[in-house]
């Protein structure tokens, strides 16, 4: 399996080529996430991953659609970010966006109204929230989280990222995605 994690920083995922702009990394390639192209073959990975760093680019749908592009047909694109509700979200003055679940529905069908900003497809596979320790044993980490196994509670999600996200934060967001080709 050929992995790409991109502004792999420091902390690089075992096996993948890492792609970095800062030097002090622990990039294979430096290349900096808002210049695109990007130095790779078309469907070159079976597996992206972005930590944390999708917030910091300036053109997320430009960034997105890259990833397509090296990704493999039936490929899976992992990010995570913080939920904008989050502190983390808003303190870090490098954070060009703050992002909810709902974020990638252009790429994913769910927003047809849309779909012509991209050409991107990717049929997500799970799109899971973190919460503060608390708001875990008071069970609603897992509310939110139930349309992952029970689509039909979707509006749970929906409910709190409209209404209580503020109240009960969320701390982080991670999606996964299977490109489709």
């Amino acid at each position: 399996m050929k992995i790409l994690d991109i502004g792999c920083g420091k902390h690089k995922t075992p096996g993948a080529v890492g792609m970095d702009s800062n030097p002090r990394s622990d990039a294979d390639v430096l290349h900096d996430l808002d210049r695109v192209p990007y130095p790779f073959p078309d469907d070159e990975f079976d597996l992206i991953v972005g930590n944390q760093v999708i917030e910091h680019v300036d053109d997320v749908l430009a960034v997105v659609a890259e990833l397509y592009r090296v990704a493999r047909p039936g490929g899976v694109i992992r990010l995570d970010t913080p939920h904008f509700s989050d502190i983390a979200s808003y303190t870090d003055p490098t954070h060009k966006h703050h992002l909810t679940t709902e974020s990638f529905a252009y790429f994913t069908g769910d927003r047809p109204d849309f779909d012509f900003y991209s050409h991107v497809r990717l049929r997500p596979r799970l799109v899971r929230v973190t919460m503060l320790k608390l708001w875990r044993l008071l069970g609603f980490e897992l509310a939110v989280n139930a349309c992952n196994r029970y689509p039909a509670l979707r509006f749970l999600r929906r409910f709190w990222e409209q209404y209580l996200c503020f109240v009960v934060r969320g701390k982080t967001i991670y999606f996964e995605f299977e490109v489709i080709k």
